[in-house]
């Protein structure tokens, strides 16, 4: 099989394609991000005749219509976007989306006299030394009945405006205004490479490919691919499709991005998917904050009970797994369950409801999750249930725990972490094949060798976003602890608020002083509580054995002019709160000669305290 044809294809050849929709240039997640000046830089090398590159295409294939004939071939511009749109703009007149959402027109100017391209502005229209929108001569070019004014009119108009060029001292301006007609007229004949990969390909080696042909070693996002599939896929509402995804992901991250897209993108908001996505607009959290590569995931996953996306797009390409055939009905069918997954991920109920069982486990704050794979997944589960539930007309309230425990079990495990696509097509077949409950009991029932000894060693890290960092604050969080040295400020407070500093037991400047300068041993996470601001800037750079007298002092006697660095009055209220934040015994006599014994034992109990939590989800 050939995986792909190199062709060398004129600029009007192209274009004229792309004005057929023979070629499509999907309107995905990225928006037109190139300045006006690059557009100018490119239509500069077509008229010098400098090469502009390579685009890569990939061919939708032939599908069995329903009245049995075969669908006409349509091309999909997977590369390249930005030149070609650029191209469009400026040679087609047509309008751009800029990466404010707004439409607008590029239009390039160009002074026959000086040869130069610029961006036209009201000056540039208001002169007679430049043709303000180089677009307007090749209108008669690519419209079907040939009317407009061509290159011949816009010529002689020039002349007429600029007699002086008729003169005898400007003969030679004369001749090379002619010239410059001619150059720009013809740039349409300049030629783009086309590197066209084969309909038959699957995503694994269209990807190869891009990699290998992109100078930049960029690498083609699946979900990328999979974007320009759905967008480019009108007939069955892939336009809407897309948008619904863009719109809700930009909303999620900006609300006030909402506005922007009432005013601008009226034909969407009368439909069902803008009734659906508008109870964002007023939503100001930020704990699961999709891209649209989780939304695609979420609702392909959940609806089709796959986890590789490669196989979404032979799906939407209509690929019969079994006959290894393309049928546009599996087309159809693809296309109404994923509109299905789309609904059911944007629906507020349900959003709201899986994450206010997120919280529920303590995790309150995007601050304590570091990769969505585990939001992701936890989702798809969610939904899976629900839907399962539904049917039998049970109660949301009783999956709620394992939610919570699936959630929590693959952060401690890392199970998304590497090779997620694979994980996940493992997980969504053991939900899918009625087995799930016993399945989860199993799985998520860790052993003692894995809170005494393998979470203790994976504690054992200076990353500040450890996932099991994380972790720990939420199970701090669910017990309502205090911060560290306070009877009244919750480290729950402090991540809501934004407060608080994370604080080094053993301060970092007293163990900088005392020969430990590598930041792998001062940072260890062991060494990290939650503080207020003010009992931070007390302790300073004492030693645990200095600071913890100050504050043991304080709460023995009251002594005149004493500085209280902290509001617990007694030793009742110290030893709770030191256990509550998993300081071990000895912690108020240490120095930092038992830096090392400190953070194994504090280790130990940051374990034990994530196990208890872990098991009461």
């Amino acid at each position: 099989m050939e995986k792909y044809e190199i062709q060398s294809k004129r600029i009007a050849t192209f274009l004229a394609q792309v004005k057929d929709k023979k070629i499509v240039i999907p309107n995905i997640q990225r928006p037109f991000v190139w300045g006006s000046t690059d557009v100018c830089k490119l239509v500069d090398s077509l008229y010098k005749d400098f090469p502009v590159g390579y685009v890569v295409t990939c061919v939708m294939p032939q599908v069995h219509l329903k009245d049995g004939s075969l669908s006409a071939n349509t091309i999909v511009l997977i590369d390249g976007q930005q030149r070609m749109t650029a191209l469009k703009a400026a040679i087609l007149g047509d309008f751009i989306v800029d990466k404010n959402y707004s439409k607008k027109r590029v239009r390039i100017a160009f002074n026959p006299v000086t040869e130069e391209f610029k961006v036209s502005d009201v000056t540039i229209e208001q002169s007679k030394k430049w043709i303000s929108d180089i677009s307007v001569p090749f209108e008669s070019v690519f419209s079907e009945d040939g009317k407009g004014l061509d290159f011949s009119d816009i010529k002689n108009q020039y002349f007429i405006d600029n007699p002086d060029l008729q003169k005898d001292d400007r003969k030679d301006d004369y001749k090379k205004v002619g010239n410059s007609f001619s150059r720009l007229e013809k740039i349409i004949n300049n030629h783009v490479g086309v590197i066209e990969l084969s309909s038959r390909l699957d995503i694994e080696t269209i990807t190869e490919i891009f990699v290998r042909i992109n100078s930049t070693g960029k690498r083609l996002n699946q979900t990328d691919f999979v974007m320009s599939k759905i967008a480019a896929d009108t007939a069955h509402g892939g336009d809407y499709l897309w948008k619904t995804i863009e719109y809700f992901c930009h909303t999620a991250q900006k609300p006030e991005f909402w506005d922007d897209a009432v005013e601008k993108d009226p034909e969407f908001m009368k439909t069902d998917y803008a009734k659906m996505i508008r109870w964002l607009k007023d939503e100001k959290d930020d704990l699961y904050d999709p891209e649209y590569s989780d939304l695609i995931r979420v609702a392909f996953v959940s609806q089709f009970n796959r986890g590789k996306l490669s196989e979404f797009v032979s799906l939407l390409s209509g690929r019969d797994f079994d006959k290894r055939i393309f049928d546009e009905k599996i087309i159809e069918d693809t296309f109404l369950r994923f509109d299905e997954g789309v609904r059911n991920f944007i629906n507020e109920n349900n959003f709201k409801g899986f994450l206010q069982i997120i919280r529920s486990a303590g995790f309150i704050s995007p601050t304590l999750i570091h990769f969505s794979g585990v939001l992701n997944f936890s989702y798809i589960l969610y939904l899976k249930l629900k839907s399962k539930l539904r049917q039998l007309r049970g109660n949301d309230s009783s999956f709620e725990h394992i939610i919570r425990r699936w959630f929590v079990f693959s952060i401690l495990t890392n199970r998304y972490t590497s090779s997620q696509e694979t994980t996940f097509d493992e997980d969504i077949k053991r939900i899918n094949d009625g087995r799930f409950e016993a399945y989860f009991e199993s799985e998520t029932k860790l052993v003692d060798d894995f809170w005494t000894r393998e979470l203790p060693k994976a504690l054992e890290t200076s990353s500040a976003s450890s996932p099991l960092l994380g972790i720990f604050w939420a199970a701090q969080v669910k017990a309502n602890d205090n911060s560290f040295l306070s009877t009244n400020i919750s480290i729950r407070d402090m991540l809501y608020s934004g407060s608080g500093d994370i604080h080094h037991l053993f301060p970092k400047d007293y163990l900088k002083k005392n020969n430990c300068n590598q930041q792998s041993r001062y940072n260890q996470i062991a060494n990290l509580v939650y503080i207020d601001s003010n009992v931070n800037k007390s302790i300073g750079n004492k030693s645990p054995k200095d600071y913890l007298n100050l504050v043991s002092n304080q709460t023995s006697k009251r002594i005149s002019n004493q500085i209280y660095i902290c509001n617990i009055t007694s030793k009742k209220e110290l030893q709770e709160n030191l256990t509550m934040n998993c300081i071990p015994s000895g912690f108020d006599k240490m120095v930092a000669d038992d830096y090392d014994k400190f953070l194994n034992k504090r280790r130990k109990l940051m374990a034990q305290k994530i196990r208890e939590y872990y098991e009461s989800l």
